[in-house]
């Protein structure tokens, strides 16, 4: 039997996880988020996992208002480097491991091809550079992590870009769409149970590693998809990003390479359409 703390419950992965591991009999799994466990707070994170003997600590919170980052740097700094950096050093101290989720934002978005772990990081913006940091500060404290890097995630949970299109096609009859930025869409169904497949493994393999679903899309292509398999009726204007300015700058290219995970633990990944329209799916089965 395995014994797992879930930081960050309440997001959207957070809450796949705790779809997959209830169908998991080996499995105990304590759910935390802001509410019943301040990850920014030493004393409460070394007394959680003092008294929890977690076998695997999974980090799911973060500060993820890309956005609002640039002007409340300070909030992000503690969610997504300082309170990874206590988990860290809760972790060692307590003999346990981490699992712990990181962003394609890490990268400059200038690359031509998909990104690999050791490509350089170059963060482009507060939010980028504070999940970078993050990932040092983890390393530097317990070796004993592995850290996944994701992209473009969606669910049937909270608020995500698939749930946002979904309710203007009920009050628009046209939208613009960015359709020169570039990476995967990425079902959290799918990324909770790749990481359930890490636990799982039989050979624990510290380091870096990406995933995403496979295929590349733009994120005009993803809301051509969701009007389509939905019969959604919505007109999708393609337009440069340069005609959609935001506070924080958006990776061009953020595609990563899945190669390192699959071939350390045996993952196949789906393709993001599959997963896209498995997720529309159980949100009509859902309503």
């Amino acid at each position: 039997m395995k014994k797992i703390l879930v930081t960050g419950c309440n997001g959207q992965l957070g809450l796949s996880l705790r779809r997959e591991f209830e169908k998991e009999c080996d499995i105990e799994a304590v759910y935390t988020d802001y509410d019943t466990l301040d990850i920014t707070d030493e004393r409460s994170v070394s007394r959680m996992l003092e008294d929890g003997k977690f076998d695997v600590v999974v980090n799911c919170a973060a500060y993820t208002a890309v956005d609002n980052a640039e002007s409340d740097s300070v909030k992000a700094a503690l969610l997504n480097t300082g309170a990874v950096g206590i988990l860290g050093k809760a972790a060692v101290k307590n003999g346990a491991k981490v699992i712990h989720i990181s962003t394609d934002y890490v990268f400059s978005g200038q690359n031509f091809r998909p990104y690999e772990e050791n490509d350089e990081p170059y963060p482009q913006g507060m939010y980028g550079r504070t999940k970078l940091e993050g990932e040092a500060l983890l390393t530097s404290f317990c070796q004993n992590s592995i850290i996944i890097r994701t992209a473009w995630l969606y669910s049937e949970y909270g608020k995500n870009f698939v749930k946002t299109m979904l309710a203007l096609a009920e009050s628009k009859p046209e939208i613009n769409v960015v359709a020169d930025q570039i990476g995967t869409p990425t079902y959290a169904g799918d990324l909770a149970s790749a990481i359930l497949a890490v636990i799982k493994s039989e050979s624990w393999k510290p380091g870096i590693y990406h995933y995403t679903d496979e295929g590349v899309a733009s994120w005009y292509d993803f809301t051509k998809a969701i009007m389509e398999m939905t019969g959604k009726q919505m007109k999708v204007n393609p337009i440069p990003t340069s005609a959609y300015p935001t506070p924080a700058k958006r990776p061009l290219y953020s595609v990563l390479s899945k190669q390192k995970i699959k071939n350390t633990f045996g993952l196949t990944i789906p393709y993001w359409r599959d997963s896209l329209r498995k997720c529309l799916n159980n949100m009509d089965t859902n309503q």
